[in-house]
């Protein structure tokens, strides 16, 4: 890994970008820096649904709810 970053030395900054803007987002929205459920099995379910609201937020302010419902019927 060390000889990974040496060879991208903004890997980081990349990541940061690219990764951690969702997560930040997602956990403004939630409230909370915790997750309100416990087990592997319910955490799972609670980031999908966490995540599946943040895609489908994205999703209606790039293409409008008009646009979004269409592309859903087709």
């Amino acid at each position: 890994m060390a000889q990974a970053y040496k060879n991208m030395p903004n890997a980081m900054t990349l990541r940061h970008q690219t990764v951690e803007h969702p997560f930040g987002t997602i956990k403004q929205w939630a409230g909370t820096q915790q997750l309100l459920t416990r087990t592997l099995k319910h955490v799972k379910t609670e980031v999908s649904l966490q995540v599946l609201a943040y895609n489908f937020k994205r999703m209606m302010n790039i293409m409008g709810v008009s646009g979004l419902i269409s592309a859903m019927k087709t």
